[in-house]
């Protein structure tokens, strides 16, 4: 299961568990974010980008990992890529051993540059960061092959070594990335090295950040991009910075529920935004009210989380009437109960009143009960008030 594709549409499992438990949607959320996003310069694409806007987004999304942490030159998804290359027929093994040289290559050149030493400075000479970003961008079109083998198939990677097996070699594959999609790598790691982004790595240590954390004992892929010290980072190289998705929102929400053994000690949720240079972040408990978590206990959030991932596909729309009942049945045993004296749309609380009782906590809830009832997002099962 995936949590992304989960989150795509609003009829998975996934998505139904999610909207319904948080009850004040994204929309306070998203005013916090533009609160604290202030800056007006963004870095746009330049034209040779254009449809290779997500390559250059985990390259650089990989790139500024390793500026934390360099335990891992090599992410997991483009090492499983390069082997599953391998399978693609003809020109299959020519790809796979190019690719375990750029596997070698990258690593050499983290490790030499120091990426992630605090004495040295975020970024590297124009020369160095140019070479960085194309092994990086060869990295990220192997890293398509371990999510999407058709989407593979469209690399340029793969179409010239298809091409012609015999003279596709690591040069000529470093050879592929348009200049403009290495620029566009450059000028973000650079827009990075003036920023908060530099000053988070400054006060932290290698030891203390994780790279692509993975979530042990849930069976969702989730890549998240960097923890440090208590604080899940995301990279959005987005052309379109000051807009905070809904799916971003619940993305966020989603790698936190995913850390069940609390393994990472995540107390603060995060973006950075590549193209802008801003870094927006919220303590836990202030995430959970902007969205208005019905849950506001992790470990029980957790829980419930955990019991929808484990009793039904929750990534996947219900194709048959027997998945939908299964999934309904389950959505309604995991509807949380309003116990009296508890706000009905927030599960929160009632505020103490002098005047006569009040039937919601606030006015956002008083607005947002019409939404939640259009929807059927409002738990069945409650006690009255």
């Amino acid at each position: 299961m995936s949590l992304t594709s989960g989150l795509e549409s609003p009829r998975t499992p996934l998505r139904r568990f999610l909207d319904r438990e948080l009850s004040a949607g994204p929309r306070p959320l998203r005013e916090s974010f533009r609160a604290q996003h202030a800056t007006q310069h963004v870095l746009l694409p330049p034209p040779g980008v254009g449809t290779e806007a997500g390559t250059v987004g985990t390259a650089i999304d990989q790139r500024l990992r390793l500026a934390f942490t360099a335990a891992a030159p090599v992410d997991e998804a483009t090492l499983i890529g390069i082997e599953l290359s391998g399978h693609c027929g003809g020109a299959g093994l020519r790809m796979r051993a190019v690719g375990n040289e750029l596997a070698v290559r990258l690593t050499e050149t983290v490790h030499r540059l120091g990426l992630d030493s605090r004495k040295l400075e975020l970024e590297r000479t124009q020369d160095e960061e140019e070479d960085l970003a194309r092994m990086l961008l060869a990295a990220a079109w192997y890293q398509v092959g371990c999510r999407t083998s058709i989407g593979f198939t469209y690399t340029p990677l793969f179409l010239t070594a298809w091409e012609d097996p015999d003279a596709f070699t690591l040069q000529r594959l470093l050879d592929l990335p348009h200049r403009d999609l290495v620029a566009d790598v450059v000028n973000q790691v650079y827009k990075a090295a003036d920023g908060p982004l530099d000053g988070l790595r400054a006060d932290t240590e290698p030891t203390h950040c994780t790279g692509g954390p993975t979530f042990a004992g849930v069976d969702l892929d989730a890549d998240a991009d960097l923890i440090v010290d208590g604080l899940l980072l995301d990279f959005k190289s987005t052309r379109h910075p000051h807009q905070l998705s809904k799916r971003t929102a619940w993305q966020l929400l989603g790698y936190l529920l995913l850390d069940t053994s609390d393994r990472y000690r995540i107390d603060t949720l995060g973006l950075y935004l590549t193209r802008s240079g801003t870094l927006a972040s919220w303590p836990v408990d202030d995430y959970l009210a902007l969205l208005g978590a019905r849950r506001r206990d992790l470990h029980t959030f957790r829980a419930s989380f955990g019991e929808l991932l484990s009793g039904c596909p929750a990534d996947r729309i219900p194709f048959d009437t027997g998945q939908e009942d299964r999934a309904h049945r389950l959505l309604e045993q995991l509807a949380p109960v309003i116990p009296a004296g508890h706000c009905p749309v927030c599960a929160q609380p009632m505020p103490g009143s002098t005047r006569r009782p009040r039937v919601y906590c606030s006015r956002w809830c008083s607005v947002r009960v019409h939404t939640m009832r259009r929807y059927g997002w409002l738990p069945t099962r409650q006690t009255p008030l």
